[in-house]
């Protein structure tokens, strides 16, 4: 699972959902909605990933339903904080909730207790991104394959430093699962957010990191980063000369992150086809599209339905890998 998919909106979708735009299709509950502004809560701070894909749509959605639809950020707990705000608020369409895999398919099966459910509490509206997980090295560590990283690493076994974004975090997962395929072992070495562990990684206290290509691209750009592999099931198109890991002999590795809209359960079937409707139809907006695919993030779309079993089968998936190394975290 976790395979990217890059939903192409064709004119004749585009022009179902413009109908639907206008009121035509849609049950009577929705017409009426939204008669006052939309709350979409992103669980990290502004300025990251996460809230510049949550702004776009939101921009677009907004002109689309003719309302404002706009952003509240409310960081903390690797997104579990946001997570329990949306799933304790009114199942009306005025909440809604813009997450990554962490908070939904990760964190129920690494931290003790959670005061939700990821899945009773929240019902999908539509997979937004695909965010491909890339790993790289610093300048100075001479190497350019994953290949290589692993070569080295089992010359050294436990020496090599691979930072993460904090214990049971994708960037941590992608690298229990290269170690896993190639038998290997790393000094695992959490930071508590993206900025200080690529400060670190620039000055050469840590030697390898694994983060959404969205976080990286600036630095693949600018050169100060070597990207070695991508931790996903098919190259991203932003780096296309850069192997996936699996194409480098290290199978089972895909650890792409993603961010979906949800609303809180009990939220009725008519505002959720409505907000779908209107979810992908701004993905497939060429200036919103164009600039999600810059971004290093991929966009997706979808039904409601498709993404209930992509998160379930993600949850199934993580809770799998958590149990098998043990992996536990405390909010």
């Amino acid at each position: 699972m976790g395979k990217i998919r890059n939903l192409a909106v064709t004119a004749a979708a585009l022009a179902l959902v413009t109908a639907a735009l206008v009121g035509l299709g849609w049950p009577a509950q929705a017409q009426d909605y939204p008669s006052r502004p939309i709350r979409v809560l992103i669980a990290f701070p502004p300025g990251g990933p996460t809230d510049f894909v949550g702004r776009l749509l939101a921009d677009k959605m907004s002109a689309l339903l003719g309302q404002r639809v706009y952003i509240e950020n409310k960081a903390g707990a690797n997104g579990t904080v946001g997570a329990d705000n949306i799933a304790k608020s009114d199942p009306d369409g005025y909440s809604l909730f813009l997450t990554t895999a962490g908070a939904v398919t990760i964190s129920p099966h690494v931290m003790a207790s959670l005061p939700y459910d990821s899945l009773r509490d929240f019902v999908p509206i539509a997979e937004v991104v695909t965010n491909t997980m890339a790993l790289v090295v610093g300048p100075k560590m001479a190497i350019k394959t994953a290949k290589e990283l692993v070569a080295l690493a089992k010359q050294k076994p436990g020496a090599i430093s691979f930072a993460s974004t904090g214990i049971g975090s994708t960037t941590h997962l992608a690298q229990v699962l290269l170690a896993d395929a190639a038998g290997i072992s790393f000094l695992h070495v959490p930071y508590r957010g993206a900025a200080p562990m690529l400060t670190d990684l620039l000055g050469g206290q840590v030697q390898v990191v694994a983060a959404d290509l969205t976080v990286l691209m600036a630095q693949i750009e600018a050169g100060t980063v070597v990207p070695i592999g991508a931790a996903a099931d098919q190259r991203n198109q932003m780096i296309p000369d850069v192997p996936t890991l699996a194409e480098q002999g290290y199978p089972n590795t895909d650890a792409s992150n993603w961010y979906a809209l949800l609303a809180p359960a009990k939220t009725p079937p008519a505002l959720i086809k409505k907000l779908n409707d209107v979810a992908n139809a701004a993905l497939g907006d060429p200036d919103v599209r164009g600039k999600i695919i810059k971004s290093g993030a991929v966009p997706v779309g979808g039904t409601p339905e498709a993404l209930a079993a992509f998160m379930r089968a993600e949850y199934d998936k993580w809770g799998r890998v958590v149990a098998e190394h043990g992996i536990k975290e405390t909010p």
